[in-house]
Order: C-alpha cells, then structure tokens, then sequence
C-alpha cells in the first residue's frame, strides 16, 4: 500500500496551491479519503474528507469556502485544491484512506507521508 502526496511548496498569503494524493496497492474506489494537517508543535487534525463515490464532503469551518477535496476513482488520486491561504494554514499536509467517513485520526488504515506548505510572504 502507498499513498504518496505532491504538490506542496511556498506560497504567499492569498495564493493557492493543488496538493495530490496518487494511492496504490488497495482497491481505492472502496475508501473513503481524507486530508489532514499536522503544523509544529501542534496536534495533527483533519482537513477534509470525501466519500468512496465522492459525493459527500467534509471540511473543517477554518477552510470552508478555501478548501475543496476531490477525487478520480479511475486515476486512484486524491486532490485538495487550496485557496486563498494564510500563513495558520503552514503545516505538512498528509492524505489518508479509511472504510468510515469519521473525523477519529486512529480510524484511518493508510497514510501517506506528508508534504510541507508554508504560506508565507
């Protein structure tokens, strides 16, 4: 199993960013896909989630409206389209696989690896 995240980088204040998520070795379309953030010295905490088919989300309130997570079950990837960010938003940004749509970390089978944005001017 690999889950494997591209798309990171350096950003300024109100820019954007498209992370990536590319999974392999499970059968993807029967997981439900999440991303999540872990910034220093600060618990790792859930950014969003979608549904095996995608047709439910979920977002945490500090990215709605900023954030969108998406999915192509045929290209087993994960997306999560990031705007307008601000410099709270630094952290690595993990994407993860799991059989329930929960907000639980410890409920998530596979994780990826992580990759670092920072929001900075």
């Amino acid at each position: 199993v690999q889950l494997v995240e591209s798309g990171g980088g350096l950003v300024q204040p109100g820019g954007s960013l498209r992370l990536s998520c590319a999974a392999s070795g499970f059968t993807f379309s029967s997981y439900v896909m999440g991303w999540f953030r872990q910034a220093p010295g600060k618990e790792r905490e859930i950014v969003a989630l979608i549904s095996m088919n995608g047709g439910s989300t979920y977002s945490i309130d500090s990215v709605k409206g900023r954030f969108t997570i998406s999915r192509d079950n045929a290209k087993n990837t994960v997306y999560l389209q990031m705007n307008s960010l601000k410099p709270e938003d630094t952290a690595v940004y993990y994407c993860a696989a799991g059989k329930y749509m929960v907000t639980t970390l410890s409920w998530y089978d596979y994780w990826g690896q992580g990759t670092q944005v920072t929001v900075s001017s």
